[in-house]
């Protein structure tokens, strides 16, 4: 684990895979930054994170092209 000079845990950005102070010094953590925090906000708004979902296996919960229904 790295540490900064202040102690501080030093993890890698999931955005931009930078060095990033894991403590409450940094208000975008774990980013390392308000643009790494503002295009991963971005990617979950325009839904290009998904979570795999297996299709529903009662008919009643599907749509008139067979697509699952969205609640």
């Amino acid at each position: 684990m790295k540490t900064n000079a202040q102690g501080e845990r030093i993890v890698r950005c999931p955005q931009c895979g930078g060095d990033s102070v894991f403590a409450p010094s940094n208000k975008w953590r774990p980013f390392c930054s308000e643009r790494c925090r503002q295009i991963d906000l971005g990617a979950w708004a325009s839904e290009s994170f998904r979570v795999p979902a297996t299709p529903p296996e009662d008919p009643d919960e599907l749509g008139p092209g067979g697509e699952p229904l969205v609640h």
